[in-house]
């Protein structure tokens, strides 16, 4: 097993990758920009290095510092975790020259899953159903008038190299269609120097499915069950559920099947998130491959009990998987709530500044908290807004639910303003509790009479 693993990110991931590896044996390596010197992460880690000024490019995504902490401290390899440099697939081939260990898929699965559009082909080869759409590149508003022409509105137009809910709009007819196009392709270039786009059918109502998928060097794959991330907020994800509230069993049954599919179609390894749309009529068709370990992981390690961020290491480390699928068993219900320095009044801008005062909740049965923040810490400008990750396991929905509804009563933030109200209104609501919501519900119907 690896001696020592430098862990390339920050916040709460970077805590929750600092507790695995010492639980075993790892020695850690935290890295950390000026604007994170005293962050929790920092302290927990073994070793931390300075890697730079506060703006990412300069720290947490500047590949040659990273590998260069990593050369200097003697990590054997470096966990990425999620964001920055996760889906890179070349930072993932220069610890690879340097003779360290990424843990995640090998470069060559990341560029070709990377590229939406050449997922797109590779799971059309492999028999996995997918949304209709453009089977190329689309690089001009003409291109993409013909594509429209043939596949009809209302459509979705996509970054090729996207990720994070940046370069997509929806088009809903031919007269939007110019703007959007433009505004979506230089969004692209913008987030990740590549504006290839490609445009697909919008597929409405729909739920949005994704299958945590596990695979190693020896071509064995497992699913760890599905995902509910339907909940979502301009393509970006606010609550998630496993199981799926509302999935038959024929349904859950085939779209598991089509994520190992996939899974074994690129020889995948490690962890990884196989995204699916699913219509009223139970049709699912794949979106994407996440080809790192997710915010919403632990609602799948709590109703499996495996450990995804320990199943990581062991398997960048060359360990066979040793699970097969007849062994994983689903026990119960999770729900995840993210807590973040927002303010919902104000069309959830974030809100950096001091947490004068932060009292999360704990104990209690089928209680989870992940967090880097503490009293007196600052929320700051240049990163992510999230406070703390909430998440409950119970038997039943309704218990799960519950315990939510407690865990957020008992959360306690001063300083600065977040959407702990409208999270608590949100998992009280009617639709939630019976499960009949798909990826429309927040912003058409919630958000709306919420305001009110």
């Amino acid at each position: 097993m690896f001696n020592k693993v430098l862990i390339a990110n920050r916040g709460e991931i970077a805590v929750r990758i600092i507790r695995a590896c010492q639980e075993m044996g790892i020695a850690t390596v935290a890295v950390y920009s000026e604007a994170d010197r005293y962050a929790l992460h920092v302290e927990l880690a073994d070793e931390a290095v300075c890697i730079g000024p506060a703006h990412a490019i300069d720290s947490y995504l500047n590949q040659q510092q990273l590998l260069s902490a990593s050369i200097l401290t003697g990590a054997e390899a470096i966990h990425p975790g999620f964001g920055f440099l996760s889906e890179n697939s070349t930072f993932s081939a220069m610890c690879q020259d340097c003779q360290i260990a990424f843990i995640g898929p090998n470069h060559d699965t990341i560029e070709l899953m990377g590229n939406k559009i050449n997922a797109r082909k590779t799971m059309i080869e492999a028999g996995v159903p997918v949304i209709p759409g453009s089977d190329g590149k689309i690089a001009t508003v003409d291109e993409a008038k013909q594509i429209a022409e043939l596949i009809g509105y209302p459509l979705m137009i996509k970054a090729a190299a996207g990720g994070g809910g940046k370069g997509i709009r929806k088009v809903l007819n031919p007269g939007e269609l110019v703007s959007q196009f433009q505004s979506a392709q230089q969004e692209a270039l913008s987030a990740f120097g590549n504006d290839d786009m490609y445009i697909e059918k919008i597929i409405y109502p729909a739920r949005h499915i994704e299958i945590q998928i596990l695979g190693d060097k020896f071509g064995n794959s497992v699913h760890l069950g599905e995902r509910d991330c339907s909940l979502q907020r301009h393509n970006q994800k606010v609550l998630e559920t496993a199981p799926a509230i509302d999935l038959s069993e024929n349904t859950r049954v085939k779209i598991c099947q089509s994520a190992v599919q996939a899974a074994k179609a690129v020889s995948y390894e490690n962890a990884g998130t196989i995204e699916f749309l699913v219509d009223e009529d139970d049709n699912f068709y794949f979106m994407e491959m996440n080809t790192r370990i997710q915010v919403e992981h632990p609602v799948t390690e709590m109703i499996t009990g495996i450990d995804i961020v320990k199943k990581q290491i062991e398997l960048a480390y060359g360990q066979p998987l040793n699970l097969i699928q007849e062994d994983i068993s689903f026990k119960g219900f999770s729900i995840e709530c993210r807590i973040n320095a927002e303010d919902p009044s104000f069309n959830f801008a974030p809100v950096p500044g001091r947490l004068t005062h932060l009292h999360l909740p704990s104990g209690g049965m089928g209680l989870r908290v992940e967090s880097a923040m503490y009293s007196g810490c600052d929320i700051s400008p240049y990163y992510d807004s999230m406070i703390a990750k909430i998440i409950t396991h119970g038997e039943t929905k309704l218990e799960a639910i519950s315990k939510m509804q407690r865990a957020l009563s008992e959360l306690n933030v001063e300083g600065i303003a977040t959407n702990k109200q409208f999270q608590l209104d949100l998992i009280a609501d009617s639709a939630i509790l019976e499960g009949h919501y798909d990826t429309s519900f927040l912003e058409e119907k919630f958000l709306p009479k919420w305001f009110d």
